[in-house]
């Protein structure tokens, strides 16, 4: 970790391996129950087995962490040498992981800030990397925090699924319910909104949708400098398509990370998942 602040987050950021490394950038994970299993995010279970149980209709669901691992997780950072710690998490609308972290936070050895970044997936992955650079370059927590809350700010995550019954299931569509009965039967483009899920678009099929999500996705970055992140959920050659669209229409282009999303996103979307974060630097 860095020499004054450390930056934590969770499993739903899923960043790459290297960058956390590089960064050290430590990861809470969350946890999937497939039947009665209980499973940590990234080490116990994949998306791939999520989507298959999910394609079985066996049960499966998602709890956070509890407050004893925050409080593990803060108490490594500070006997590192950590002076201050910031602490990053996904949308409080669609878990209770902020909840948690906040509780840890205040028996915490050295000061916590607990940021609710409204984000998900790359679109906190951002955040933390934004995070992290502060503090690598001598900044302060206070900095660090607004570095990740001024990412968070500029970010948009749009995305595609085969179907909403999922997010249905998980009671993550938000103000999107309009869009159940009849509408199942369209292809929808979501966006992240005020850390919920909302409808963008209604789209009649699979390859208009995706079409169209290129599109969105080029009209937010404009010609700026920017960092993109292409999430799927069994769709690999689908995933690599679009980057490549992306990468060869947006010259300002930076970072461009391609992922399959991990099993507690996966769970509530399904396979067939693509999404588009876009981070202007």
């Amino acid at each position: 970790m860095s020499r004054h602040v450390a930056v934590i987050t969770d499993s739903t950021a899923y960043l790459p391996q290297r960058a956390m490394e590089r960064h050290s950038i430590t990861a809470v994970p969350l946890t999937v129950v497939l039947g009665d299993e209980a499973l940590e995010e990234g080490t116990e279970v994949s998306a791939r087995c999520v989507a298959e149980a999910l394609q079985k209709r066996r049960p499966v669901t998602t709890s956070r962490p509890g407050p004893e691992v925050f409080a593990a997780a803060y108490r490594a950072a500070a006997e590192a040498g950590a002076e201050g710690i910031v602490s990053l998490h996904l949308s409080s609308e669609f878990s209770g992981t902020y909840d948690a972290a906040l509780l840890a936070a205040r028996d915490a050895e050295v000061p916590v800030r607990v940021v609710d970044t409204g984000m998900v997936a790359m679109a906190l992955g951002f955040c933390a990397l934004a995070a992290a650079e502060t503090a690598d370059a001598g900044g302060t927590l206070d900095e660090a925090v607004a570095a990740a809350q001024k990412r968070a700010q500029g970010t948009a995550a749009f995305f595609y699924v085969d179907t909403l019954d999922y997010l249905r299931r998980g009671g993550r569509i938000g103000a999107a319910q309009a869009l159940l009965g009849s509408a199942l039967a369209v292809k929808p483009l979501l966006q992240l909104e005020d850390g919920r899920i909302e409808l963008r678009e209604k789209v009649r099929t699979a390859s208009k949708a995706i079409a169209r999500l290129e599109e969105i996705a080029v009209e937010r970055a404009g010609g700026s400098p920017v960092d993109i992140a292409v999430h799927h959920l069994a769709a690999p050659d689908r995933a690599t398509e679009l980057a490549d669209r992306l990468r060869e229409r947006l010259p300002a282009l930076e970072e461009l990370h391609v992922s399959e999303v991990g099993a507690v996103i996966g769970a509530h979307t399904g396979p067939g998942l693509l999404g588009v974060v876009v981070a202007p630097k």
